[in-house]
């Protein structure tokens, strides 16, 4: 892995030698990132991919926490750059972490003429709340912890009044097109999507495109235990690693400490807010434990935090969210998502202890970006979850997640609109039938999904270890050639194996990336990652060592 690769990633890739192409500016995606940069491109025609229909599936939906941004009295972007730094493990870039502090306030702006209804006080301020390793209440809030629903809403109705924007839902994006560009690159010339009706599965359609963005989101439901929606698998980092791009950071997997153990999937989630507000985390013995681990007790970092629940329930004796004193009677109005998913799970935090479980939460890697989101490939942007901006190192702070969106949100479409003339920007909205493959059965593809999904859990989580990350690439690759024609599969596979082998390189700990055989951070190692697929191919023959072992390491299902 060359570490080096990424030490001025952000400064900028080239600009391309010519004006891209005809064709729509297709953003793949239709959660926050993706429409927030539909919205900033108006009135350059957009069509935005959606898998589900608007509001569905998206992971911005279910944020409970909200934005962080340096509004409050007293508190400067300075400050929230300092958090974020302090909490990346050495990873974040300085440059990108400053740029994103400072913008943040003009972008709350944004999201208020566009309608969002922030927490405000009767004087008109913003209610704020402190997450974990804030310095201050800077996480501007929706009637406590609908922060993610209503933001989307507000966008959701912008969008639909918006006669630029264009929305091809029922699909999803599975591959993309490339064809000559400037020099010997490649450039992105179009999607190819595949209906996400079952009885259509198998047939492709090709969308051109002037520019493609990629705003997909996570990978979190590439494990077993997970946040995230099902459509939250990470395919964009397997389709843009397939076409060249550069992909880094992509060992650091944010857990959440406090999921709701209730065994549903995705697994409901207990906002930091909680802790934020003095709920405690305890054992069943009544224990708090987090205070021995670390002196900032259940404001700890995440990774820290989420450790240390493992830790809790490796051992026997359980995690559970004591919110009875410092919330009590008013949660059901204070935090009313996360009381009505206890209400589901049977549970009742106003007078019992909440069982939480750390549950893949967020991706910190991806495709590698720079400050205008532009990838390493010609025509191809990024933002949001699936764009690694180095904003968030080895360990997200809280609520930056959102933040990042809408900034970087802004500025790829700045970058795309000096690039794409309206002449060139045809709102066509329109596919070609491209051609139809040979598909897994479905009882066979749900078999391979969830050995995926089992052995990311067990070998690519919270702790790790090198004999585990070598079973599981074994395992990757096995589901990768059998996979085949089979988009969906193939790409959870690869993208599997890139996050498996970048982990499996860095011989170290640091922030969410865990390794019990490497427990200490390695100084000359505090740099980002960069691979791609060409890098994880070569490393994968390391990862074979436990060829003979590798259907006993497979998981019962």
């Amino acid at each position: 892995m060359d570490f080096s690769r990424t030490k001025n990633l952000t400064r900028g890739f080239s600009d391309p030698d010519h004006a891209l192409g005809p064709g729509d500016i297709v953003i793949i995606g239709a959660g926050l990132a993706g429409l927030f940069t539909a919205l900033r491109l108006a009135p350059l025609p957009v069509t935005v991919v959606a898998a589900a229909p608007l509001g569905q599936g998206a992971s911005s939906v279910w944020a409970q926490g909200g934005i962080a941004a340096a509004v409050g009295e007293g508190d400067t972007p300075a400050q929230h750059a300092a958090d974020t730094i302090a909490a990346g493990g050495g990873l974040v870039d300085v440059h990108v972490a400053n740029v994103i502090a400072a913008e943040a306030p003009e972008r709350i702006a944004d999201l208020l003429r566009y309608g969002v209804p922030f927490d405000r006080d009767l004087a008109g301020h913003f209610v704020l709340s402190r997450e974990a390793a804030h310095s201050q209440k800077r996480v501007v809030r929706v009637s406590g912890d609908r922060a993610g629903s209503a933001i989307m809403q507000a966008l959701i109705a912008a969008v639909q009044v918006t006669p630029s924007i264009r929305v091809l839902e029922g699909y999803e994006a599975q591959d993309l097109i490339l064809e000559a560009g400037s020099g010997s690159k490649p450039c992105v010339s179009g999607v190819r999507l595949v209906r996400t009706e079952a009885k259509n599965m198998g047939a492709f359609d090709f969308i051109p495109a002037s520019a493609v963005v990629m705003a997909t989101g996570g990978a979190g439901a590439l494990y077993s235990v997970t946040t995230n929606p099902i459509y939250a698998r990470g395919e964009a980092v397997a389709f843009a690693a397939r076409a060249g791009a550069v992909i880094a950071d992509a060992e650091f997997v944010q857990f959440h400490p406090t999921a709701i153990d209730a065994q549903m999937d995705p697994a409901p989630l207990a906002s930091e807010a909680l802790r934020g507000e003095g709920a405690l985390l305890v054992n069943g013995a009544g224990e708090r434990f987090m205070l021995a681990i670390d002196p900032k007790g259940e404001l700890a970092p995440r990774d820290i935090v989420a450790r240390g629940v493992a830790s809790e329930i490796a051992a026997g004796r359980g995690a559970f969210l004591d919110c009875r004193e410092a919330i009590g009677a008013e949660f059901p109005t204070a935090f009313p998502t996360v009381y009505a998913l206890c209400r589901e799970a049977g549970i009742d935090p106003v007078s019992g202890l909440i069982p939480v479980a750390p549950a893949a939460h967020y991706h910190m890697g991806g495709v590698a970006t720079d400050l205008s989101g532009r990838t390493s490939l010609e025509g191809l942007w990024a933002v949001g979850e699936v764009a690694s901006t180095g904003l968030h190192g080895a360990n997200r702070l809280a609520s930056n997640s959102l933040l990042e969106a809408v900034v970087l949100g802004a500025r790829v479409a700045t970058d795309i609109s000096k690039l794409v003339s309206p002449a060139r920007a045809v709102p066509a909205a329109r596919t070609y039938r491209a051609s139809k493959d040979k598909l897994l059965d479905d009882v066979r593809r749900a078999t391979l999904i969830a050995q995926l999904r089992a052995t990311m859990s067990a070998h690519v989580g919270v702790v790790r270890n090198g004999s585990g990350l070598e079973q599981a690439l074994a395992i990757f690759r096995e589901i990768g050639a059998e996979a085949g024609d089979d988009g969906l599969v193939a790409n959870m596979a690869l993208t599997s194996e890139i996050i498996a082998g970048s982990a499996l390189l860095r011989t170290e700990s640091r922030g969410a990336h865990f390794r019990s055989d490497y427990p200490e951070p390695v100084a000359k190692l505090a740099h980002r990652s960069a691979v791609t697929l060409a890098d994880i191919r070569s490393i994968g023959r390391k990862g074979q060592r436990a060829k003979e072992k590798r259907l006993e390491a497979r998981l019962p299902l």
